[in-house]
């Protein structure tokens, strides 16, 4: 049989890319495959407009100047769900995006392209509570730890420069009674700045000559990371550390590695193993600009295809039968909870009047509680920060919930809307978030009747559990006494249902659906290297690093088991 790679990795996200890098650092050909386009190459000048070339498996054809074109300020540009650069769906903006159906209200935030939902990640990456994988996963978390290292010295991840919502948010957690941590490996509730995947400041900053249309090497503190950062003289060193321009670029410098955009999995191949059973030998794709379809081999398969994709992967492939393929999905539950402030409040603790929301990092401080969840401060473009804040609730309009004149619950819409977005640049607000628990009714189905040009479509069903509202309730009444300490004049939370889905877990089980190196218990050679391995919600925390330091170690078991000789 001829190969077209010793491994096929589907998917150039989160997870995808790091194990991608890995792999070919041990000598190991690998062909990454990815379904949406590559924005920063010059094999693609114009991703969205033009089919450009096959592949790409070389540094060199990185170009900073494509990435600064493709990478606009303009909100709806970027990240409209069904038009946006930042959607999922195919590079071709004039087609559709791909369906995913969802019992509830709601709306999926991810992303295709080389980069994955990375493109428009937070870059938050604090590592899961060790109470959330002790005794609970297949594995320790002591034997995480040193893959959580190499990810961090790789991206890196920093604590979060302080700007002025950070420091308000600290002020509010001080003067609530809570401590401030200062280890990653979190035992006990406290607040500490956000450990970022997002390089350091340049120290020139504050420089009253310091130009910021310059390509500087670090942040800039301007807050519009989730529109798509191109800070840096080059893709390499664009500052928030997504893996286009982190573990993509170190990946291509192997010389091991090739990666297709615009190249959708559309089945997983199987042949029988001589041992007995199946095992994946390689794949369907589907060219999405040409419609051509092949099928390639490879001596392993992994899939980093996502927590939806992943598990309708194996259905559409026709795997064998699981009762947890795309079962157990956990979803951080959000809320949003905002305070505005007077500019004499502000004035008085911080020495300026404005400029809460789009100044610094999008999320530079946290506060956390192993056993419940988190809470982000955070801040962003107007669009998005209306879109999250204001926008949906399950508590139908503020007007009719007025629960004390200065405290407001469910969606501001006409007078009441423009008052609070009028005061943008004094608002801080604070995203709760939950760790929920695996449930085996939550998770990816496939419809049986709707198909599109990738299969029978991915179906998405999730209910919180009971023990999902009392943390949620719990949590919303800490962050909104932080905001009362920091002096906030108005109280607004969302109650926002049930139906976001930007943090995904759990629906292919390290330990029910694969084993503790993340290879498929019933199709060996096939393994599982995105959110969709994770056992569980981690508690709360952000889930991208800990995905990167498990890819991480799942290379490490590719190469002992397959190719140690």
């Amino acid at each position: 049989m001829c190969l077209d790679a010793d491994v096929i990795v589907i998917g150039a996200g989160g997870g995808g890319a790091v194990i991608a890098k890995e792999l070919g650092e041990k000598g190991l050909s690998v062909l990454l495959l990815e379904a949406g386009p590559w924005y920063g190459n010059n094999k693609w000048p114009e991703p969205n407009k033009n089919p450009g070339a096959l592949s790409s498996s070389s540094a060199a054809d990185l170009d900073k100047k494509i990435l600064d074109d493709c990478f606009t300020d303009y909100e709806e540009d970027m990240n409209d769900l069904v038009s946006g650069k930042f959607r999922w769906g195919p590079a071709d903006r004039n087609q559709k995006p791909w369906f995913r159906g969802i019992q509830q209200k709601g709306f999926i935030w991810q992303n295709s392209g080389v980069g994955g939902t990375t493109l428009q990640y937070l870059a938050n990456s604090p590592r899961a509570y060790p109470s959330a994988v002790d005794q609970v996963w297949p594995i320790s978390y002591r034997e995480m730890i040193p893959y959580y290292e190499k990810v961090e010295a790789t991206l890196p991840v920093k604590p979060a420069p302080m700007t002025a919502k950070e420091e308000l948010f600290f002020y509010g957690a001080k003067k609530a009674g809570w401590s401030l941590l200062t280890t990653q490996n979190v035992t006990t509730p406290g607040y500490r700045p956000q450990p970022n995947a997002i390089l350091q400041p340049d120290p020139e900053i504050n420089n009253p000559a310091f130009d910021f249309n310059e390509p500087h090497l670090g942040c800039t503190l301007r807050g519009h990371c989730i529109n798509g950062c191109k800070t840096g003289p080059s893709i390499e060193t664009v500052a928030k550390r997504s893996t286009l321009v982190s573990y993509i670029p170190l990946a291509l410098k192997t010389g091991n590695v090739e990666i297709r955009p615009n190249t959708f999995v559309s089945k997983i191949l199987t042949e029988n193993d001589p041992a007995g059973g199946v095992r994946a030998s390689g794949v369907k794709i589907r060219n999405t600009w040409t419609a051509e379809t092949a099928d390639i081999r490879a001596k392993v398969i992994v899939s980093a295809a996502g927590v939806i994709e992943t598990p309708r992967l194996w259905l559409n492939s026709k795997l064998p039968e699981n009762p947890w393929v795309g079962k157990g999905l956990t979803n951080h539950w959000f809320d949003c909870i905002t305070g505005v402030f007077d500019e004499r409040v502000l004035n008085n603790l911080l020495g300026i009047s404005e400029g809460l929301p789009y100044i610094g990092q999008t999320s530079g401080a946290r506060f956390d509680y192993p056993g419940l969840g988190m809470l982000l401060a955070f801040g962003t473009s107007p669009g998005a920060y209306s879109t999250l804040l204001y926008g949906s609730s399950q508590s139908g309009y503020a007007l009719f919930n007025p629960a004390a004149p200065s405290v407001f619950e469910g969606v501001l819409t006409g007078t009441a809307l423009k008052e609070v977005m009028s005061e943008y640049s004094r608002t801080l607000s604070i995203a709760v978030i939950i760790g929920d628990e695996a449930n085996h009714r939550n998770g990816i189905s496939l419809d049986p009747v709707r198909l599109d040009v990738n299969g029978h479509v991915p179906i998405l069903t999730y209910k919180p559990s009971k023990k999902d509202y009392p943390k949620r309730e719990y949590l919303t009444r800490i962050a909104a006494e932080i905001l009362k300490k920091a002096g906030a004049k108005q109280i607004i939370r969302t109650n926002m249902p049930p139906g976001v889905f930007i943090h995904m877990h759990s629906t292919m089980r390290i330990g029910y659906v694969t084993d503790t190196n993340c290879e498929a218990h019933q199709v060996k050679r096939l393994f599982i290297a995105d959110n969709s391995v994770l056992f569980n919600s981690l508690g709360g925390p952000n889930p991208t690093l800990t995905t990167q330091a498990l890819a991480t170690r799942t290379a490490e078991k590719i190469e002992n088991k397959y190719f140690s000789s």
